[in-house]
């Protein structure tokens, strides 16, 4: 498994500082991108963010998919390449 996550269902209001305060929690968060729309810089919906190890990305999955987060249920799981 790897250390990288795919978080979907986002807020469209949420920054990548409330992302990386809310996993966190879990363990070391080494880098948080939000993806956003080329044209006009929106938030696309999902981001990705890196944890340190790959037990700390596991642990995340178990503890923050479906967790509420500025009003919406977030999908978390292992990001593909």
């Amino acid at each position: 498994m790897g250390n990288r996550l795919y978080v979907g269902n986002l807020s469209f209001n949420t920054s990548a500082e409330t992302l990386r305060e809310c996993f966190s929690e879990v363990g070391e968060v080494t880098d948080v991108h939000i993806v956003s729309d080329r044209e006009t810089g929106r938030s696309r919906g999902f981001a990705f963010v890196s944890m340190s190890s790959d037990d700390e990305a596991r642990r995340a999955i178990a503890e923050m998919n479906g967790r509420n987060l500025d009003g919406r249920d977030l999908r978390v799981n292992e990001a593909e390449e």
